[in-house]
């Protein structure tokens, strides 16, 4: 017992997400084959595994509800490609149909990407089976491959019961991950001497994706921790969390004053002491997430050393110590340390501090339903879902009708799975899927060869289960390891349902290289080049920083919620993190629709410079209140606030002000009300630059534009 609960521990969530699917998978096999035999099994494994696809690490309910939705969805898209399998031309059509409105399935966001490839799996699975006209077998079929839907239903709202609390753990722990790798990465990106090398360059565009995977992760343990906090143990991580979240605040502050160190020589000793203490605060949190995966009591931190090293790292620079720029980055790094132990003690016992009402955290959890509005909002060309929805459609209309007319067509379904897995709706994704597809294809097609001659196929039916769980388990994990399993899970497949045509290992590598080189082609069929999306991401950004700044640059007040601040704060990540996200994407994009990388990295820079600030204010005015005039402070948040807002909400260059706003020097004194005025010159100065930036990127859109 105790080796399995170590072999346990040592699973990730997308670990314990596949064994989950690979045993419900194995339950209905083997139910179903007792009940009416293989044939009966294939088909309620059949349709196990497309319900199976929405069954991800969530909370119970949205489990019962995705996989049921997926249950209903793909014996519905079954059951209609088998009754037209005898009609090549009527099922062609509905192969149109069904890749177009899975596409447009997108319109409901992120969530409902597993779902919108369910219809798509359903439809291969059937065109995999010998057609038929006789309405017996089609009615047998599709009872089968309902009740294989439906045992996997129960047994998945069964098991997201029963995984629940390790999933939260391992959620927190995946956040106190990310937020070291973000620790470390700006660690780096503090010891290069100069911003504008390459390897600055690099480390800036990995701190900026560890940014974006911070938040997802942030985000997926707020499903996971806040619609349980009638359990003690999840209150725990809740609070863990958000002293998390409160870290990632206090780094952001951190990093204004760290730009006051300079490039001189004399600094950059410093520098890179105190990225590599940065980088040592990323190993503590590590050995938190350790604690966490391993069910074990969280180590304790070592604050006394943590602190010793930044007064030794703060020495480096020869008379930094007793000025006021060392004073203020040792303050710093106190308050990263007090929070590091905050987080280290909600683990524990927890932090002290009072938590948000449920009702309040609620709304911080992802959005759930499928609203028509949602989808409605798409229904015109200049949308990128349906552009991606009509060359599905043809994409996979063309791939169905090829696959007809090939000397090798004994399995159809093939080059439509190539061509449905690798077009993505913009190109870094496709080109991605394409390379990972043929290389895990390759691989697949090898181990099967290997499984062959050794004879090891006679436990076929175990390994094809092993393989779907596994591909199930690493879809967004790696998707080579993906590619890999759904290859052999492929022609396992063909020959459990046809032995005497053996494996088929030459027409699946055909079919593979030709469906990745199909769907490349087609992803510049109605293209959407991101020259189209960034300005209005970039104006989605500057909306939310306004907003930010409406509800930050307050003075506190015991009566006022917290709420709608942090609901702001949250907008104002997403948003900046769907324009790196752009940015990622368009940088492999052909040139002549490229929009310049530098302008958006220094947009996405002078966006976190503003929120940087923005949460530099809030925290002075939540921890330093006492010590603020008020009388001073709250005219200047007034005055400052609506003009930063008026700034980012311009829409004409010429509304911005003439003359820049200049900051006073930063003066050795310990009067904090000419502190955050300070810093209140510092955000309007930063939100100058954040419209200015996305005005000259508007220009090199238009440009593009122009010449498209």
């Amino acid at each position: 017992m105790s080796f399995l609960r170590r072999w346990s521990l040592a699973l990730p969530a997308h670990g314990i997400n596949g064994l989950s699917v690979v045993l419900g998978l194995g339950l209905v096999h083997l139910v179903c084959w007792a009940l009416g035999g293989s044939v009966a099994a294939v088909a309620a494994v059949s349709g196990a595994i497309f319900t199976s696809l929405p069954d991800t690490p969530l909370a119970p309910a949205r489990t019962r509800l995705r996989v049921a939705t997926g249950a209903l969805v793909g014996t519905l898209a079954s059951v209609l490609a088998l009754s037209l399998s005898t009609h090549p031309l009527a099922l062609a059509l509905l192969v149109a149909l069904i890749g177009g409105v899975s596409a447009m399935a997108m319109a409901w966001g992120a969530r409902a990407g597993p779902l919108s490839f369910v219809p798509i799996l359903a439809l291969v699975f059937s065109l995999a089976h010998p057609p038929t006209a006789d309405v017996r077998e089609i009615a047998h079929h599709a009872l089968w491959t309902l009740a294989g839907a439906t045992l996997y239903w129960a047994w998945a709202g069964w098991t997201s019961r029963r995984v629940q609390p390790r999933l939260r753990q391992l959620a927190v722990a995946s956040a106190f991950r990310a937020l070291g790798e973000l620790l470390r990465a700006r660690g780096q990106l503090l010891a290069l001497p100069a911003t504008d090398t390459p390897d600055a360059q690099t480390a800036l565009t990995h701190w900026i994706i560890h940014q974006a995977a911070l938040d997802e992760q942030i985000q997926a343990a707020r499903d996971l921790l806040f619609e349980a906090q009638h359990r003690p143990a999840a209150l725990r991580l809740s609070d863990a969390l958000l002293q998390a979240i409160e870290l990632r605040d206090a780094l952001m502050v951190s990093e204004l004053d760290l730009a006051g160190l300079g490039k001189e020589d004399t600094s950059q000793a410093t520098r890179v002491a105190l990225g590599e203490w940065l980088g040592s605060l990323g190993d503590a949190l590590a050995r938190q997430a350790l604690a966490l995966e391993r069910a074990e009591p969280p180590p304790p931190v070592e604050v006394e050393a943590l602190q010793a090293r930044l007064r030794y790292s703060l020495g480096q620079w020869e008379g930094l110590a007793p000025n006021r720029l060392g004073h203020i980055l040792l303050g710093r790094g106190e308050h990263l340390l007090k929070d590091l132990a905050r987080l280290r003690a909600a683990l524990v016992e927890g932090s002290g501090q009072t938590l948000p009402p449920r009702d309040e955290l609620l709304r911080f959890i992802s959005a759930e339903g499928w609203p028509l509005a949602s989808l409605a909002s798409q229904l015109h060309w200049h949308s990128p879902i349906l552009r991606h929805a009509v060359r599905s459609a043809l994409a996979l209309t063309a791939a169905y009708a090829l696959a007809l007319w090939l000397p090798w067509a004994s399995h159809p379904n093939w080059l439509v799975l190539s061509v449905a897995v690798v077009l993505r709706g913009n190109l870094e994704q496709t080109l991605s899927r394409r390379d990972a597809r043929i290389l895990g294809t390759l691989l697949g097609c090898l181990l099967v060869m290997v499984l062959a001659v050794t004879h090891v196929t006679a436990l076929s039916d175990v390994i094809f289960l092993l393989a779907a769980g596994t591909a199930h388990a690493f879809v967004n994990r790696r998707y080579m390891i993906t590619a890999t399993a759904a290859t052999i899970m492929a022609l396992l497949q063909a020959h459990l349902m046809a032995p005497e045509g053996g494996f088929g290992v030459t027409e699946r590598l055909l079919d593979t290289v030709l469906g990745a080189a199909l769907a490349w082609g087609a992803s510049y069929l109605f293209p959407w080049w991101e020259y189209r999306s960034i300005p209005m991401l970039a104006q989605r950004a500057r909306r939310a920083l306004a907003a930010l700044t409406e509800e930050g640059l307050r003075w506190p007040e015991v009566a006022r919620s917290e709420l709608p601040m942090r609901l702001a704060r949250r907008q104002a990540y997403d948003a900046i993190g769907a324009l790196a996200l752009a940015a990622r994407r368009t940088a492999v994009e052909p040139e002549a629709v490229r929009l310049p990388l530098r302008t958006l990295a220094g947009l996405l820079a002078q966006c976190h410079v503003l929120l940087a600030q923005l949460s530099g204010i809030r925290r002075l005015l939540s921890y330093r209140q006492a010590e603020l005039d008020r009388r001073q402070v709250e005219p200047a948040l007034q005055a400052h606030g609506a003009e930063i807002a008026r700034i980012l909400r311009s829409h004409l260059e010429e509304e911005l002000p003439q003359t820049w706003p200049a900051p006073p020097q930063a003066q050795p004194s310990a009067d904090f009300n000419q502190w955050l005025l300070r810093r209140l010159t510092l955000a309007e100065l930063a939100a100058c630059r954040v419209a200015h930036v996305n005005h000259e990127l508007a220009r090199a859109a238009r440009a593009v534009r122009r010449r498209a």
